[in-house]
């Protein structure tokens, strides 16, 4: 009897070490068919970047756009960023992964979605941030089936479309959109405001005095930790190692942190940054 029990659960420890190695992952999945569908749905365009359409934004905007040599350059209308071993905190005092980052951001409507991918004490973790259509979601599965949170509702929906606001300088596409205001605030700073969907988000975006972009600041985005507890706090992300790339300066190196009471916390760290637009090499 001790070995036939013995055999069961060498049988069902194996079992599961098979299903924790194999790739499938319907978080994965999940995430690929999203990919699949908006990038189905958004075509590229031949149109290049000119001094003409963006002399009414802030000094410190158009001087980000001659710095970084976007000015005669094609224009994107989607953008693929992969980040390699990201350190990343599931929340407030709560632990520390290792991950891998793939987002995609688009420029017609302001559409988001993002993949971890990494293990928590061991065990397969997959994360899937979405914002399709003004619906956001930010979703965590362990072992592949088991659902730690699933937050949704209004206050992800405005979190989802400012964080997509702050990451316009790395797909500027976006910053000449209909659905993005612009305010002067002085050489190295201007504000912005994002509306759709019935919902308006605003940050700060600060800027080198070379015309780098290397932060942005903003009061609309809840701190919601994986219990569903949110708080009010301001967030920031911050871009640096601008590098040059066909011609194009791109950051990096991207942090995010929350201003607590208590202090800062860096959250996001990732500084083996990928980013490809659609009219160039893609991969799966």
């Amino acid at each position: 009897m001790i070995w036939i029990i013995l055999g069961i659960v060498a049988v069902v420890v194996l079992s599961v070490i098979l299903f924790f190695n194999i790739s499938y992952s319907k978080t994965k999945t999940e995430f690929n068919r999203a990919s699949i569908m908006l990038r189905n749905k958004t075509k590229g365009t031949n149109d290049v970047f000119t001094v003409e359409e963006i002399k009414g934004l802030p000094a410190p905007v158009k001087k980000y756009f001659n710095y970084c040599g976007f000015i005669g350059s094609r224009k994107m209308t989607y953008m693929k960023a992969t980040f390699k071993n990201v350190t990343f905190k599931l929340g407030k005092d709560k632990p520390t992964l290792l991950i891998e980052y793939t987002q995609y951001n688009f420029v017609n409507k302001p559409d988001r979605i993002a993949l971890i991918d990494s293990s928590l004490f061991g065990i397969p973790f997959q994360g899937f941030d979405s914002y399709i259509d003004g619906v956001g979601s930010m979703k965590g599965v362990l072992a592949k089936s088991y659902t730690l949170f699933d937050q949704r509702g209004e206050t992800m929906n405005k979190a989802s479309l400012v964080t997509f606001l702050a990451e316009c300088f790395i797909i500027p596409t976006v910053i000449l959109q209909d659905y993005i205001t612009w305010e002067g605030i002085d050489e190295t700073h201007a504000k912005a405001t994002i509306s759709y969907y019935d919902i308006s988000a605003s940050g700060i975006f600060t800027f080198s005095d070379k015309g780098e972009m290397i932060s942005f600041t903003t009061d609309d985005r809840v701190a919601t930790e994986t219990d569903g507890t949110s708080n009010n706090v301001s967030w920031t992300a911050i871009c640096s190692d601008y590098k040059e790339s066909n011609g194009i300066k791109i950051p990096t190196v991207l942090k995010a942190l929350w201003h607590y009471k208590e202090g800062d916390q860096v959250y996001f760290v990732g500084d083996q940054i990928e980013i490809e637009y659609n009219y160039t090499r893609e991969t799966n």
